[in-house]
């Protein structure tokens, strides 16, 4: 049973990213994983401490911030299409704002980034972001009417009003939040934080979860096959 939940962890060199730790790596990435995909740091705990492993809620989330800063960025890819949008989180009670893309064909997430407002100028340093990582240089952005359009002509990229195929990074931020639903009112920490964790599950949505409309595979087999 113990080998069957550890045969999907992530793809990353942790034996050096952990190589100071006490517990084994395949430990530390099936908690991280857990939490990734929904459960709480009570729930991974208790998970755990069946198989005999004692751990804190602390540590585990050191886990969570080790393996972020850790994991590969996403392919780099030539998208054709991509939705970009922002949702609003709560941190220690406060609204900050979670920046997202993804590519309409492969599904694969492009980026994600925490910014404590909204607008034009985090839109514009959100899709800076994104030219330095991927090849935009044939992409069209579907975007709602708000900063977006100002923020695109000022990065001189190509985007269009789009209410239809957008809902792609609408149907994400639900899939992120029934996540954060299970276990989080408010992020209690900082916008660091909660960009370490949005960035694990980016990771396990990209390389780790399989996907029906793509035959079963993940978005990065998808682009990098």
């Amino acid at each position: 049973m113990l080998a069957d939940l550890l045969s999907g962890c992530f793809a990353v060199d942790l034996e050096e990213t952990w190589e100071r730790e006490r517990t084994a790596t395949p430990v530390r990435a099936f908690a991280v994983r857990l939490h990734a995909t929904g459960y709480s740091l009570r729930e991974t705990t208790s998970i755990l401490a069946e198989f005999g492993v004692e751990r804190s809620h602390g540590a585990v989330w050191n886990w969570v911030h080790q393996v972020a800063d850790s994991v590969p960025d996403p392919p780099e890819a030539q998208p054709k299409r991509v939705a970009v949008d922002e949702t609003a989180v709560k941190i220690n009670g406060e609204w900050s704002w979670l920046y997202a893309a993804i590519d309409t064909e492969t599904k694969l997430i492009l980026d994600v980034a925490v910014f404590g407002r909204h607008g034009t100028d985090p839109a514009a340093a959100f899709l800076s972001r994104l030219a330095e990582k991927h090849d935009l240089s044939n992409t069209t952005f579907l975007v709602d009417q708000f900063g977006y359009r100002t923020a695109l002509a000022r990065l001189g990229l190509s985007g269009r009003v789009d209410y239809t195929d957008r809902n792609l990074i609408e149907k994400w931020f639900q899939t992120l939040k029934m996540r954060i639903d299970r276990f989080h009112n408010s992020w209690v920490g900082s916008r660091r934080s909660t960009h370490h964790w949005c960035a694990v599950f980016a990771h396990y949505y990209n390389r780790l979860r399989p996907h029906q409309s793509l035959n079963d595979r993940t978005p990065a087999e998808v682009v990098l096959n």
